[in-house]
């Protein structure tokens, strides 16, 4: 796309420098030699009327009287119909610059110059000109060059944000680029954003409260073929271990499909070492927290290692820095630790107020909020982490602590290969 600006641009100087360089040269070229003829001319002139002077009054025409007239190297050349031709001034080369002009009392008089200093005054103004036409397209390359890379980036980010959008990073950007196109577009991505989290989100309730609701059944069901299995009879005995195994299998099939459930969401998610991603992400928000009169505290253990999106880590924890920012008070605490079944615990908490008790079942809710925002950073920061294949909760409401449980790589786990899921549901 830049490429294409930029040579679309280019086209447009280029054509537009031809165009008027072109005419611009041959005019400027003109201009010289009319100059040169018109100079000529005027000094024909001046010598014909002093020399019909001179003949008006009788008198011996006298060549050295009008020399101050003829220019510098000039060959001045007077026709008279009783004197034949008189000359004045050195013989010229065959490329020579001449005006001729008649006198009254009949004759004429011819002025001529070398045409080279007119020839060389053409090429310096063409020289000229072409500078100039070269310097407008270099100007013009600088501008389409600036042009298309303030159309190009923007593209380039809107392209990248929907790359994201369709891997499944559904964070809103506030980007936008004094575009109003662009702006449309931005505006789009973060609607459409919105509507996939919900739609996602509202999938993997169901699939959760599903999954509970068929492991529930299962386990009930399990519970009475195992009775009836124990029976003295042994047909029934029988018969209740045949479906007894079947049960089994099923919840097998359901342990299979709620791992692919959970491998196709965290694609995209690699081993980070969680002290190196904190510890810059804890970098980005210090200053921000200091202009409100605040700081915060770092507290990790090393080669703490998850399975997450470093983009959807960042934009996770920096959600919840931000909310504590915005409504929490006090010290803001960063930690990370190792957690229990495999997994690693990053929680986020401050020392204001807390969170209101009508808000605490709904604090993951979108479009929920205690203090007017938009109420959709938790939403989606929940979303992202689930997306990994982690979860975010709310551990304690004062003071306000958000937990994020994020799963550990395995051993031999590595960028490219296939993550191996845990059967168990979460």
């Amino acid at each position: 796309m830049r490429r294409r600006i930029l040579l679309a641009i280019l086209l447009a100087v280029l054509v537009t420098a031809c165009a008027l360089g072109i005419p611009l040269g041959y005019t400027a070229l003109q201009v010289v030699e009319s100059l040169t003829r018109e100079d000529l001319a005027a000094r024909a002139q001046q010598i014909a009327a002093t020399l019909d002077d001179e003949i008006a009054n009788g008198r011996r025409i006298d060549l050295a009287k009008v020399q101050l007239a003829v220019p510098p190297g000039g060959r001045l050349t007077v026709l008279l119909p009783a004197e034949g031709e008189r000359s004045l001034g050195p013989t010229l080369p065959e490329d020579t610059v001449t005006e001729e002009v008649p006198i009254v009392q009949q004759g004429r008089v011819r002025l001529a110059v070398d045409a080279a200093p007119m020839r060389t005054r053409q090429t310096q103004v063409a020289a000229l000109v072409a500078l100039v036409v070269v310097a407008t397209v270099a100007i013009g390359t600088g501008v389409a060059t600036v042009t298309a890379r303030r159309l190009a980036r923007p593209l380039r980010h809107v392209a990248a944000r929907a790359t994201r959008l369709g891997a499944g990073d559904f964070r809103l950007d506030r980007t936008r680029y004094d575009l109003h196109e662009l702006d449309l577009v931005a505006e789009s991505l973060d609607a459409s954003a919105t509507a996939l989290a919900e739609l996602v989100q509202r999938e993997r309730d169901l699939v959760s409260d599903v999954s509970h609701q068929l492991r529930s059944r299962l386990t009930a069901l399990q519970l009475r073929l195992e009775t009836l299995a124990a029976a003295p009879d042994e047909e029934t005995a029988a018969e209740a271990g045949a479906a007894l195994e079947q049960a089994e299998r099923l919840a097998d099939v359901l342990d299979e499909l709620l791992a692919a459930a959970r491998e196709a969401r965290a694609v995209a998610a690699e081993p980070v070492d969680l002290t190196v991603q904190l510890t810059a992400i804890a970098d980005e928000w210090r200053e921000p927290l200091r202009s409100e009169g605040r700081s915060l505290r770092l507290r990790l253990q090393a080669d703490l290692l998850a399975k997450a999106t470093p983009a959807r880590l960042r934009e996770t924890i920096g959600v919840l820095l931000d909310n504590a920012l915005r409504h929490g008070g006090g010290t803001v605490t960063l930690s990370a630790r190792p957690g229990d079944a495999a997994t690693v615990v990053v929680e986020v908490t401050d020392t204001g107020v807390g969170v209101p008790d009508e808000l605490v079942p709904h604090i993951f809710d979108r479009g929920v909020s205690g203090a007017g925002s938009t109420g959709l950073g938790l939403a989606l920061a929940r979303a992202l982490v689930d997306s990994d294949g982690g979860r975010l909760e709310l551990s304690t409401a004062r003071p306000a602590t958000f937990t994020v449980f994020l799963p550990v790589p395995r051993a031999g786990d590595v960028r490219g290969v296939r993550w191996t899921t845990q059967r168990s549901p979460r």
